[in-house]
């Protein structure tokens, strides 16, 4: 029987970060929670990011057509960055998990 010299490096986490800006002068009011896994926070930012596209599409019905072009930007960037978000998942999905070895 083997015993491992070195441990696997631990599996990334998320740490405490505020957010929600606000002019009013006070501090943000939300925040991340620490130590949730980085594939369960990036399969929360790939809802955020769909929900974010169909909301948006949505309103497309409702814009005066000057500011549709501008708008249909955001989508875009929206897409490319929940393609990106996906991309990694499915590369995590896909990486084999080492074996330890005892």
């Amino acid at each position: 029987m083997m015993k491992k010299i070195v441990p696997d490096p631990p599996l990334p986490c998320t740490s405490s970060r505020s957010f929600g800006r606000c002019d009013a002068g006070h501090e943000a009011l939300f925040t991340v929670n620490p130590n949730i896994a980085a594939e369960d926070a990036l399969v929360h930012v790939a809802l955020y990011l769909r929900c974010a596209y169909e909301t948006g599409y949505k309103a497309l019905d409702y814009m005066r057509e000057e500011g549709r072009g501008m708008f249909w930007s955001n989508l875009h960037a929206i897409e490319m960055a929940e393609g990106v978000i996906e991309a990694i998942l499915d590369g995590i999905e896909t990486t084999p998990v080492k074996q330890k070895k005892v």
